[in-house]
């Protein structure tokens, strides 16, 4: 997050256009507000903290709302993710607050956490951000179920400290904590046996499942499958993941040749293996999709590649799915494998199938190539083919048309809408800065730490952050507006990560490609819709041309939804909702949470929205495989 002192050093913030597109069905949630706090530093945060908690937990267990609502500021809030209730919940106002933790079925006791100086109480920016301070802690959440974490804000109204804010988020299952660390396996058996095996014979039975039924069978081994089975597989929960790729890893190796992560090591971490000290900043594609086929080997994962689901059905009564399998293996032959899974999860990629627009004359283009930027191997340099135009204007395609001017070719971008632009330096130096650094605090603490703020103050907070970070790309903006690319600031001028969790994309993240722009070595057409493919190239509703030897379409992909119904099929796909984009509370929508059919979930996101809510969406998995919930 930001830190406040930066702002000193930037130079005068542009006034930009805003574009307030969300994903259809996306709730465009309100901007929070902050309380206004001009006190001094208290001179015992931990007194304050510790004070307050006691007399929320003497109302709490005596479930006397009204004692519970006059802790709380009027406009405060509870961010809930599992413990007191099986979903995803942020409650705003303080009769809300107290109404909904006062009714709750389960139980819950908050515990001052002082487990280090970073969770320990302290004075602090309430608001993340640096301008509204008060006292902050990290928090202990014991329910009847199990144990949680979560954040706590403080701030004065009059002379009265009240709660501004609390999270709390599901860690553990009273009797079914993850088999870690204490908990780890013993890893040999000693003493005489009958048919002694060893662990690589218990492993490879393990993963055949010929006398067996996995509980949770997962279509796709990429970020999203990966930590749903690592976490599935350390509460017990035997977990099949399948993948139509030769290899683990495949859907990256096989993406376009300069692809690199734009987001930095530290916010990239793995639930129970990070990267190595060594790991560059920014991870290369084949070297992540080496790491998730180290990933698997390490944390013994059940993954068939080469596998493909033919077809899936759902019994209400049995509670359990049959899904045809067809696995091809090395020698070119295929098996057919019936299963029974309670609960599938869709882990296909946070969007759905790729958007591969038709147009008219599409099938008479004599280029040298047109395709999806998922089916794009990368430029190469040729004499036959020097004209490209890439179709869209977020990272895919900055990523391409940089591509092909550093081969030689003549590239022109067609933006039809406007674009997020931030600096990949402005991601690390302020949009991530204090949380997710070298050095900075234990992955899990800062992840707590961002998921605990409520949506509506996240969403306020990043219109600051992304104040800071316009002014310092200023140059950077100013020279794509002069070369006629459109920029925009979000929803409600709200930011990056703003956009990203409501629409999914619109953005990118600048490795090089601004700068070719504004140098006019990557051309843009603005704002024309495609009328029709010519045979050399594109005509555009505006009655102009343009002439292509090569034309790529980075156009996205659709909703996870639609995927659903292409791989489960209307019975599936017509009861489940939207996925992705906000639902009225600010929590989104379907995706880590109950889907709408019994069984079925999505999984997916970067992998730092994969990291916190595998966990999260198996606790749910768990929970109900062992009677604790109920659908």
């Amino acid at each position: 997050m930001a830190a406040a002192d930066i702002e000193s050093r930037l130079g005068d913030q542009r006034s930009l256009p805003s574009r307030d597109r969300v994903e259809p069905g996306s709730c465009n949630i309100a901007l929070g507000t902050f309380p206004e706090t001009n006190v001094a530093a208290p001179e015992d945060p931990d007194k304050i903290a510790t004070g307050i908690v006691d007399r929320l937990n003497n109302a709490l267990e005596k479930k006397d709302a009204d004692a519970v609502s006059q802790l709380f500021l009027e406009n405060s809030y509870w961010r809930d993710h599992l413990c007191l209730s099986w979903d995803f919940r942020t409650l705003k106002g303080s009769k809300a607050v107290s109404k909904f933790v006062t009714e709750s079925s389960s139980s819950i006791k908050i515990e001052v956490d002082h487990s280090s100086a970073f969770r320990a109480p302290h004075n602090g920016p309430i608001d993340a951000f640096g301008e509204v301070h008060g006292v902050e802690c990290f928090i202990k959440a014991i329910t009847n179920l199990g144990n949680g974490q979560g954040v706590l804000r403080l701030a004065q109204e009059g002379n009265e400290w009240k709660i501004f804010t609390v999270s709390t988020s599901l860690l553990e299952l009273t009797g079914h904590e993850e088999a870690i660390n204490a908990r780890r396996p013993v890893g040999v058996r000693h003493g005489e046996q009958q048919g002694r095996q060893n662990w690589q014979d218990r492993r490879v039975a393990d993963s055949k499942y010929e006398d067996k039924q996995p509980t949770v069978l997962i279509i796709g081994a990429g970020q999203g499958g990966l930590t749903a089975g690592a976490r599935l597989k350390m509460l017990n929960v035997d977990t099949l993941i399948i993948d139509q790729e030769d290899r683990i890893g495949d859907s990256w190796r096989r993406r376009y040749h300069q692809l690199v992560l734009h987001d930095p090591v530290w916010f990239d971490a793995l639930p129970y293996l990070n990267f190595p000290s060594n790991w560059p900043i920014f991870t290369p594609k084949d070297k992540l999709a080496d790491f998730f086929e180290s990933y698997v080997k390490l944390l013994e994962l059940n993954v068939w590649t080469r596998t493909e689901l033919k077809s899936a059905s759902y019994d209400e009564g049995k509670k359990e799915w049959t899904v045809v399998l067809e696995r091809r293996k090395e020698d070119g032959t295929t098996e057919t494998r019936t299963l029974h899974p309670h609960h599938v999860i869709q882990a296909t990629g946070h969007s759905g199938k790729k958007n591969m627009p038709t147009f008219k004359g599409m099938e008479n283009f004599k280029g040298h190539l047109i395709c999806h930027s998922s089916d794009f191997k990368g430029a190469k340099a040729s004499s036959k083919c020097k004209k490209a135009i890439v179709i869209g204007s977020c990272n895919s395609g900055h990523d391409i048309a940089q591509d092909y001017v550093e081969k030689g070719y003549d590239v022109t971008m067609v933006q039809r809408s406007s674009t997020l632009v931030v600096s990949s330096e402005s991601i690390v130096d302020i949009a991530l800065k204090g949380l997710y650094e070298e050095g900075g605090p234990p992955i899990e603490d800062s992840d707590a730490y961002l998921w605990s703020i409520p949506p509506e103050l996240f969403k306020a907070q990043q219109v600051k952050v992304f104040e800071l970070v316009a002014k310092n790309d200023a140059k950077t903006l100013e020279g794509l507006e002069k070369a006629g690319f459109k920029v925009d600031r979000g929803p409600m001028n709200a930011g990056l990560l703003t956009k990203y969790l409501q629409r999914g994309g619109g953005y990118y993240i600048d490795v090089g490609a601004s700068k070719l722009i504004a140098d006019g070595k990557i051309k843009v057409k603005q704002g024309q819709e495609i009328s029709d493919v010519l045979p050399n190239g594109l005509r555009f509703a505006d009655g102009s041309e343009l002439e292509a030897d090569e034309i790529v379409f980075a156009t996205g992909y659709q909703n996870m939804r639609t995927q659903a119904r292409i791989i489960f099929g209307d019975d599936v796909a017509d009861r489940v909702g939207d996925v992705w984009g906000l639902d009225a509370e600010g929590e989104m929508r379907t995706i880590w949470r109950r889907s709408g059919h019994p069984g079925f979930w999505f999984m997916g996101g970067n992998l730092a929205l994969c990291r916190y809510y595998s966990r999260l969406l198996a606790l749910q998995i768990k929970a109900l495989e062992e009677g604790i919930a109920t659908y």
